[in-house]
């Protein structure tokens, strides 16, 4: 089974708020709304989206919601008092995050935390019943995987970007099925807002890019991203298949020897072919963002 450590996730999710704040703010202008009052974050993490949606909206009231503690307080600590910071758990229902609002949403914004929920569906649900009339609930799920690096990189077999995304993906169906309860969700999210009884279901997907060479802090994220994915995978640093830290991992070969061996080399900041020494990383991700209205 995989079971995730959100606690030792905790500070992870704060550097990606703080990464990722340029992308939350072009967001969150494309969101609100004059007049907008109430505002949900739901799986805040650390809270960089309910930052944007704070600033995006001076006056109104924002709640940051999630189900850990840790990674409440990283969200408390990067709103830095912009926001109400509530603990609660989409597992649980309606009622416990409509307590925490304390009052209908305007918008509701949800960010790669349905999918970890056992019942996508209800979670939907759940998110849809806390809107007032006429309030949008926002998902973000999906879209394109993100490229970083080039196809060829003179170490490894090419093409190790792609099998890390294949890898990955293989991973994410374990962890759904290790969930207890876990319920398929075999549709499409527009198909899940639908049955939510939401309308003027659509997608808008949000192109990020930033070319080679990258910053040397983007650079550092990026090195960063790819060592937790590969940690996550090979368990190593984190316990292996006994229930402590990280996360559980099977013992199951997401990645082939020869592939594990390039990346200790590339992640390796001492060896010769340290992926924070290249200038031709670059950035490029498309993520989706599904929308839809509640009834007036």
């Amino acid at each position: 089974m995989i079971e995730i450590d959100w606690g030792e996730e905790a500070g992870r999710l704060r550097a990606s708020a703080a990464g990722e704040a340029d992308w939350n703010a072009a967001v969150a202008s494309r969101l609100v709304r004059d007049g907008d009052k109430v505002v949900a974050d739901i799986g805040c993490g650390g809270g960089g989206m309910a930052k944007a949606l704070a600033e995006a909206l001076p006056g109104a009231t924002v709640v940051a919601i999630d189900a850990d503690p840790d990674v409440l307080e990283q969200a408390r600590e990067h709103t830095a008092g912009l926001v109400r910071c509530e603990l609660a758990s989409m597992d649980e229902g309606a009622e416990p995050l409509r307590r925490a609002i304390d009052a209908p949403a305007d918008l509701v914004w949800a960010s790669a935390s349905v999918h970890h929920a056992a019942d996508q569906q209800a979670a939907v649900d759940a998110l849809a019943s806390l809107l007032a009339p006429g309030g949008r609930l926002a998902l973000a799920e999906g879209g394109l995987p993100a490229r970083h690096l080039p196809w060829d990189l003179g170490i490894g077999e090419p093409g190790l970007e792609l099998r890390l995304d294949l890898a990955q993906d293989r991973w994410f169906k374990v962890m759904r099925e290790s969930l207890p309860g876990s319920v398929p969700l075999p549709y499409g999210w527009t198909e899940a807002l639908t049955r939510a009884g939401l309308t003027d279901v659509t997608t808008q997907s949000v192109l990020s890019e930033t070319p080679a060479p990258l910053s040397p802090q983007r650079l550092d994220d990026v090195v960063r991203q790819f060592q937790t994915r590969i940690e996550r995978l090979t368990g190593a640093g984190h316990g292996h298949g006994h229930g402590h830290g990280h996360m559980v991992v099977p013992d199951e070969e997401w990645l082939s020897p020869e592939d594990v061996d390039t990346w200790r080399q590339l992640l390796d900041p001492q060896g010769p072919h340290f992926l924070g020494r290249r200038v031709d990383l670059a950035i490029l991700s498309v993520r989706s963002v599904h929308l839809g209205n509640a009834p007036r």
